[in-house]
Order: structure tokens, then C-alpha cells, then sequence
């Protein structure tokens, strides 16, 4: 029997050979943030930059500089055709571009997150994984480390499956391994993780976050979305006890909860003793405590955000940010300026798992203004997609206050979500409510 060393021997290649691999005509999966492999990235934007491979379409959320400066350049873009399941600075700059020029420089795929496996392995049929791994373990597995989230499910029917292994991704427990005899080309690359900066919060947040911590009880589960809200809240939790933590990110905040003991996840109903996650970012403090951390398991994003095992986690409470809320209750929380500003995630998987738990909540927040001010964040019709539907949210938070809309009347809403808006707006919502039939 070929033994596992042996067998990464012969996987083992250079960067340039694992990229030739890949055909013209390619339905790439690029993983997710973190896991975005540097080297295998720079290789096929070379092969695409000398004409030798086009037509490939590349599959992904989340994207950062790693791809930004590689296959996601706008010159490359008709050769390697960016497929976003997540926007962010990166497509809209490419989008914004491309309009200028008459030309679709990015494609953009509307789904929830717990979906993305089945849409990628099954609906698009994606047939290369291109991710960042650990280094293998004496049994020959690798760890997704950062990003179990979709590349697990595609590592598994991808006809190819091409790893970058580097030493600083953290190896983590959980359902997260590939095996060697699974893979078809494996590269080294030791490079730094990728770092999240740390959003910057104002004034609003801090009311906000301390709003939303005097609304979770001492051992209930949470999960925390992305941005200065979320960070807020959980620096609000510090006098907290016995929470614990099932989230499709892991931040920095949520580790800090950890190492100071708020989080124990003691009390939870489903995996007792583990802080469960499908992805992280965070600083280079954040990978190492997950590194062989027996405290954390990763799984994959179909599993994670799966409202009924999130509904599991008795007192479960999740914690998602907006951009608009409208007078019914629906939410946008993906769209800005009559554009596709980032997607709809994971939020709305969060909502319907936390609002189905034994006790649990779902929590909504925005500010109540945007634009400096000069406008509402509370409107009478939404500018853009319903990310949530009105009958799915439960609590909303602004800076003014919260309220729960289960039970709520129409009018009832009305009225209780134009208390929430800024004093300035009122007056015109309650008009605009009118001549809606609201109240």
C-alpha cells in the first residue's frame, strides 16, 4: 500500500505545472477570504496574462488582495470570468469599470451562504477547488483551517482539487480534512495569512452594541455577522457568563470572548464544549488560537448555517447588521446606490435558525441614518432586494432603540419602526405610512 508520504511526493509540484492543469473551459471554485492560495492564484493569471488558458470561470466569495492582484485584475477578466456569490471593494470597483467601458467585467450569483456547496457541486457543476491548506498529519489529512465553509463539499466531486500548503494555516478539528489521495496537485507556499483590519466604529455602535448585550442572557449561543456593529457588541458582552458560540465567522471579537472566559460554551444544546465555525479572519493572533485548539470545530456551511441545526442551540441568538428596513419589517442588506454592494450571506439561514430556537432571538441592527446623516436608514419601500423577508425579522436595534415585530401589526410596525429612525425623519415617514395605507 502506497504510503501517505509517497503519495504527497508525487502530488507535489511547482506552481506553474499545477496550473496547467486547469483547461480552458474551466469552472473554477477559488476559496473563500484567508484560504485564497497566492501562488496557484499568481500561476493561472500568467497562464491567462500569455494567452495560454481563457474562458475559465472562477467561483467564489469573499474576495480579498490575494486574488484582487491575480486572477481578479480587470485585463484578465474576459480570459478568467469572476463569478461573485459575495461582493466587495473588489467587484465593485471591476463592475463600476466595466460599466464605464461598456462591458461586463463581473458576474454576480444570488444565494444564501448554506446553499453555496449545492449550488456550486450541483447546479454549476464547478470541476477545480483551488484553497489554501495545513500541512498534512501523520495520517495524511489536510485541514481546511480558516475555510471549511464550501471547499470541503467541493473537494469531494471537484475532478480536480489543487491545494496550497502552508505552514501558517492553522490545523483545525472539526469536519474540515481532505486526504491526500484525494488531491491532484499540491504546491508549497509559506506566506502570512491574510490579516482583517479592524473596522472602525462610531458613536452609534458603541449605543448599539450595548443595546443588543442587554438583550442576550448569560448562557445563551451566538453568532456574530461581520463589521464595527458586530465587534461591538461583543465588547459589550465582557460582563457575560457561560455564552457560547455557533457562527458562520469567527472574528476576533468572538476569540477575545474566548480567552477571557465569557465564553465557555458549557451551556450549549448542540456540541457542548465547542465553539463551532465554518470560516475565520481575524489578525495572526486569532489563526494561532485556532491552531489544534480542542475548543473549536470547523464544519462545513451547510451544516452550520442550516436553520434547523442552528435552531438546535437552545437560546440561540444571532446578530446581523442592514443597510435599509423598510416600514413592513423586510430588510435589505446587500444592495446601495442602485448597486449590488456585497450579498445576502448568511443572514437571513441566522435569522430563521435563531427565531425557531427554544428561546432564542434574532437581532436586526443598523443605524438610523446613512450618508452622513442626510438620509434614513428606516424607509417606506426598499431600494433594493429583500434579504430578509418582513415575516422573518424579529428585533430591530438603532441607536434609538429596539423593538420586537413578531405579533406586531402592520400599523403596529409602522409605528414602532418610525420611533426607531432618526427624530428628523419621522415626520416624513409617518406621511409616507400614510399614503401607503400603513397607519
Amino acid at each position: 500500500m502506497t504510503d501517505h508520504a509517497t503519495l504527497y511526493a508525487q502530488r507535489l509540484t511547482t506552481p506553474a505545472v499545477a496550473a496547467a492543469l486547469i483547461p480552458s473551459g474551466a469552472r473554477v471554485a477559488m476559496a473563500l477570504g484567508v484560504a485564497q492560495p497566492p501562488a496557484l492564484l499568481k500561476a493561472l493569471a500568467d497562464r491567462a496574462e500569455a494567452d495560454e488558458v481563457g474562458d475559465v470561470n472562477i467561483y467564489y466569495l469573499l474576495s480579498t488582495a490575494i486574488a484582487g492582484e491575480t486572477v481578479l485584475r480587470y485585463e484578465l477578466t474576459d480570459r478568467l470570468r469572476p463569478h461573485s456569490l459575495f461582493h466587495g471593494a473588489i467587484e465593485r470597483k471591476l463592475e463600476a469599470r466595466g460599466i464605464e467601458e461598456g462591458r461586463q467585467a463581473v458576474r454576480f450569483v444570488p444565494t444564501g451562504f448554506q446553499q453555496t456547496p449545492h449550488v456550486l457541486t450541483r447546479e454549476i457543476g464547478v470541476d477545480t477547488l483551488l484553497a489554501t491548506v495545513s500541512p498534512m498529519d501523520a495520517d495524511g489529512y489536510f485541514s481546511f483551517g480558516t475555510n471549511t465553509d464550501y471547499a470541503l463539499a467541493v473537494s469531494k466531486t471537484a475532478k480536480r482539487v489543487i491545494l496550497e500548503v502552508n505552514p501558517h494555516m492553522p490545523r483545525v478539528f472539526g469536519d474540515c480534512r481532505v486526504h491526500v489521495s484525494q488531491v491532484t496537485a499540491l504546491v508549497e507556499h509559506a506566506a502570512p495569512l491574510l490579516e482583517a483590519g479592524k473596522a472602525a466604529q462610531q458613536p452609534q455602535d458603541l449605543v448599539i452594541g450595548g443595546i443588543i448585550a442587554g438583550l442576550i442572557e448569560n448562557g445563551s449561543t451566538l453568532q456574530m455577522g461581520i463589521g464595527a456593529l458586530p465587534d461591538a457588541v461583543c465588547a459589550a458582552l465582557h460582563d457575560h457568563a457561560d455564552l457560547g458560540i455557533h457562527t458562520e465567522l469567527l472574528t476576533p471579537g468572538l476569540v477575545a470572548l474566548m480567552r477571557a472566559g465569557v465564553v465557555t460554551n458549557t451551556k450549549k444544546s448542540l456540541h457542548p464544549g465547542k465553539t463551532v465555525f465554518t470560516f475565520a479572519m481575524g489578525d495572526r493572533t486569532t489563526y494561532e488560537f485556532l491552531h489544534e485548539n480542542p475548543a473549536l470545530e470547523a464544519r462545513p456551511v451547510d451544516y452550520v448555517n442550516d436553520p434547523a441545526v442552528i435552531a438546535r442551540n437552545d437560546r440561540m441568538v444571532s446578530v446581523n447588521a442592514t443597510l435599509q428596513i423598510d416600514l413592513f419589517g423586510a430588510c435589505c442588506s446587500e444592495y446601495l446606490n442602485g448597486r449590488q454592494y456585497t450579498a445576502a450571506g448568511g443572514q437571513l439561514d441566522f435569522v430563521r435558525g435563531a427565531s425557531a430556537s427554544e428561546g432564542g432571538k434574532s437581532i436586526i441592527a443598523c443605524h438610523s441614518t446613512a450618508a452622513k446623516g442626510t438620509a434614513s436608514r428606516i424607509v417606506a419601500r426598499l431600494d433594493g432586494p429583500v434579504t430578509t423577508p418582513r415575516n422573518d425579522t424579529q428585533i430591530v436595534v438603532t441607536e434609538h432603540g429596539w423593538v420586537n415585530l413578531r405579533g406586531l401589526t402592520t400599523d403596529q410596525r409602522a409605528h414602532a419602526l418610525i420611533g426607531l429612525a432618526a427624530p428628523q425623519f419621522r415626520a416624513g415617514l409617518e406621511v409616507e405610512a400614510r399614503a401607503l395605507g400603513l397607519i
